[in-house]
């Protein structure tokens, strides 16, 4: 998957000081003194990466937060989206333990199935949470960072002003200021969110009890999350997705097995839909939702999953000369400067950037070297790792196949099936496969790898060699080198590539 971004015209670039960085430590382009090195302006993961990052390197370093440092990540996403998948795992894997010999009497009259207490999931995902946010916390405080609760605003000569919520305002400026106010979800016209027929992620994370019967909007990897926990706790799914597809973006191999999976688990998916709203039943209990001319579907919620836009109202004001597109994202070079000199950006509000958290991280990082001077390594956008926690997991680093032909390439493809993994079977999980794409070389061999592509069981976890491969333009030959453990799930990565090089063990 290649992303292409938009960047300020170098020659309009006024950065000054440590090398090509922001403005040195110690200078103020605003004139009047600096309170901090770095003043970052929003908590979650791209903000709090910068704020350690840059007070590991000596940096003083503020950090601006409206509500609790950790973002949308740690308190309204991957955190708890992903410990709610692992509910769903662990309810799958219970209804499944007759196929090892493990079995249950249910009392008299009760059904011999597991049975689903959202409640106590609820509260065993917000115990994940506060912990996670309390050692967060604690070690931004044992470097030393300054958290400022408010709403951050950037005003001219790195200064920012911070509104409490007691609406008292406070100023603080800094030599460097990055901007990581992230993202909210998007909603769509005539699905006005009320939190309870109409929902977002932000909505359906905080339920204690799950809706019977739900109307997915949206097949990307947030919708098919989502979909396959509902699934798998009992809820009836249907998905309702614009594009043709499935997983826009993904290898198409991939989406047929996910495709495939969620049909056998009864999730209804229906592609190339055109929404025309929604109607709530008069007695509260539900809501029909109108599609493609009249057809309907009632439900008893809908979940809007259609992406996520910047949070960039009231983020800057006049005169900052930061620039933004016409979606709202701010605009920044490779080394996530913006068009102001001093002023950075990084994670979801930068434009042209996938926005994932791991990627805030690595956006951080080259915003506080380029910073002070050292040399920094781009993001390569087209070559960040992916990772999809729906059942069965998706996972994957580089182009496409179809992506890699449409680029030009000649190419050689290689897959594996989990099939035939002995650890799949022992797991009992053998839906998926290990799909790698190569350059061709002249002589017909399989040369540079140029992505990688997984669909199974915890391929999230496996991803590490391949995304490895695709960054340091490994061959086969190569790659073929690493010796994997038997019997593993990795191994079938290992095979995959050994084929490659046209002397297979398992894979032809």
């Amino acid at each position: 998957m290649e992303v292409v971004r938009t960047a300020p015209d170098p020659a309009s670039e006024q950065v000054t000081g440590g090398g090509d960085g922001g403005a040195p430590r110690g200078a103020d382009p605003g004139g009047g003194g600096s309170d901090f090195d770095v003043v970052v302006v929003g908590g979650g993961p791209g903000g709090y990466a910068t704020a350690l990052y840059g007070a590991s390197a000596g940096l003083r370093v503020a950090v601006v937060e409206r509500d609790k440092v950790g973002g949308t990540c740690l308190h309204r996403g991957c955190v708890p989206a992903k410990e709610f998948l692992e509910t769903a795992t662990v309810h799958r894997v219970v209804s499944g333990s007759s196929r090892f010999g493990i079995g249950w009497s249910a009392p008299e009259g009760e059904a011999d199935r597991p049975s689903v207490d959202f409640a106590v999931s609820q509260a065993r995902k917000q115990q994940v949470v506060d912990q996670l946010h309390k050692g967060l916390s604690g070690l931004m405080r044992g470097r030393g960072i300054t958290t400022l609760e408010g709403t951050g605003t950037l005003l001219p000569g790195h200064r920012v002003r911070v509104e409490a919520s007691d609406g008292s305002v406070t100023e603080v400026a800094g030599t460097n200021v990055v901007l990581a106010a992230g993202s909210v979800p998007r909603t769509i016209p005539g699905f006005e969110v009320d939190g309870r027929l109409v929902l977002t992620s932000d909505e359906l994370l905080d339920l204690e009890e799950l809706p019977s019967s739900v109307a997915v909007v949206g097949g990307g990897a947030i919708g098919c999350e989502f979909a396959s926990l509902l699934a798998d706790l009992g809820a009836s799914v249907t998905i309702l997705e614009a594009l043709p597809t499935l997983l826009g973006g993904c290898d198409e191999d991939v989406v047929s097995v996910v495709a495939r999976s969620f049909r056998k688990r009864g999730i209804d998916v229906k592609t190339g839909v055109r929404l025309e709203g929604h109607t709530p039943d008069p007695s509260g209990s539900g809501t029909v939702v109108a599609y493609d001319g009249g057809q309907k579907l009632a439900v008893d919620a809908v979940v809007v999953s259609v992406g996520r836009r910047p949070r960039t109202e009231g983020l800057l004001a006049e005169g900052t000369g930061v620039e933004v597109d016409d979606r709202g994202f701010v605009v920044a070079d490779d080394l996530m400067r913006t068009s102001a000199p001093g002023v950075f950006a990084v994670g979801d509000l930068v434009a042209g950037t996938p926005q994932l958290a791991h990627v805030g991280f690595a956006e951080a990082i080259v915003a506080v070297k380029t910073m002070l001077g050292e040399p920094a390594l781009p993001v390569a956008y087209d070559r960040v790792p992916w990772a999809i926690y729906c059942h069965p997991e998706v996972a994957f680093a580089g182009l496409t196949e179809a992506a890699a032909r449409a680029a030009g390439y000649d190419v050689v493809v290689k897959k594996d099936p989990f099939g035939g993994n002995s650890r799949a079977r022992i797991l009992g999980e053998t839906d998926g496969l290990v799909k790698v794409v190569a350059e061709r070389r002249p002589d017909g061999s399989a040369g540079r790898i140029l992505g990688v592509h997984l669909v199974g069981p915890w391929v999230t976890e496996q991803l590490g060699s391949g995304y490895l491969a695709v960054n340091w333009e490994a061959t086969p030959d190569e790659v073929a080198q690493f010796i994997q453990p038997h019997p593993s799930l990795s191994e079938a990565f290992g095979e995959t590539v050994l084929a490659l090089t046209g002397r297979g063990l398992h894979v032809g």
